[in-house]
């Protein structure tokens, strides 16, 4: 029973997308890069974190500045035109399909857009954040029109709906939200209910290079994703600073216990610290490892993507890694 509706959710998420690459010709056109259209002509308004921005009404030439507008993008059947890169990789996130991301150019890194690059690809959307970006908007605004949120992470879900209004594709975007719902329904269902969520206690570990290691909290995307599954979090994260994450050395790894730990690594694993501290004595200690409760997962995905198609991915992961 769980394997059949977490396919119908899979396939609703599927509908959605089919219908935004494939509403009209032009649709079929939009971010390909080949100048095809401007779409009605008409514009919109679109309530942005810089104010109220007059947006094309069927964008053609989009491009992001972050990694989130990235998913968001590929989510709702658009291909932008233009796309930053986070740093410790260099390329655009794996996990989204390749074929899409072929032709996007890269336009600079996150939080260093290249404008010359960006002006140069004539787009007529540019989608970011206020606090990437913020001292760049006017300079942005003058080459097309910009939509900000205020920030990136925890607020993923209503960012996604900004981001789908500046796109045209907000019924679209209702019918990705319908099917992650649904699909956390039917996970929670699968791990025993509610209850039972609540008393597995799931620590977020993630190694990053040029910096501290970090145990997340609640405040942040994939903390939203473990507080939509209600599942339950080591008591450390209570402490983390506005909620986010909890910096620690690799001599205090053993803070990251719990019933399940996930990490993962921003950049090498060996320059973050990752090879040695996985399978190190304290991290042999940890009830989650004895247990074989402690799982390597995708640092693109679980961290960088913070969009729905990462999300739908991951509560694949958490039902596979907690109830096989």
């Amino acid at each position: 029973m769980n394997r059949r509706t977490a396919t119908t959710a899979a396939l609703a998420l599927a509908c959605a997308v089919t219908l935004a690459a494939c509403g009209s010709d032009a649709d079929s056109d939009a971010g390909s890069g080949d100048g095809a259209g401007d779409g009605t002509g008409g514009t919109r308004t679109v309530d942005s974190a810089m104010g109220p921005v007059e947006v094309p009404e069927n964008p053609q030439r989009v491009v992001v500045l972050d990694t989130a507008e990235l998913d968001t993008a590929i989510t709702l059947g658009v291909i932008p035109v233009g796309a930053v890169q986070a740093d410790a990789t260099q390329e655009f996130l794996d996990y989204l399909p390749q074929d899409q991301l072929a032709d996007i150019e890269n336009v600079g890194g996150i939080a260093a857009p290249n404008l010359e690059a960006i002006n140069d690809l004539d787009p007529d959307l540019i989608i970011g954040s206020k606090v990437r970006d913020e001292q760049r908007y006017d300079e942005l605004s003058a080459i097309a029109p910009t939509v900000f949120t205020e920030t990136v992470g925890a607020p993923w879900q209503e960012n996604f709906l900004t981001h789908a209004d500046a796109l045209g594709r907000s019924a679209e975007a209702e019918e990705v939200v319908a099917a992650y719902q649904a699909h956390v329904a039917e996970v929670v269902e699968a791990i025993g209910g509610p209850e039972a969520a609540a008393d597995i206690e799931v620590s977020m570990l993630r190694f990053i290079d040029g910096g501290n290691t970090r145990l997340y909290g609640r405040e942040n995307y994939i903390g939203g994703i473990l507080g939509d599954l209600g599942l339950g979090r080591p008591a450390i994260v209570d402490d983390a600073p506005d909620g986010f994450a909890v910096e620690i050395s690799p001599e205090q790894v053993d803070q990251a216990d719990g019933d399940v730990i996930y990490y993962a690594s921003y950049g090498d694993p060996d320059a973050s610290g990752e090879d040695a501290a996985v399978g190190g004595p304290l991290w042999e200690d940890l009830t989650a490892v004895q247990e074989g409760r402690a799982f390597p997962v995708n640092d693109q995905l679980w961290y960088l993507g913070i969009g729905y198609t990462a999300a739908e991915q991951i509560l694949d992961e958490i039902e596979q890694t907690l109830v096989g």
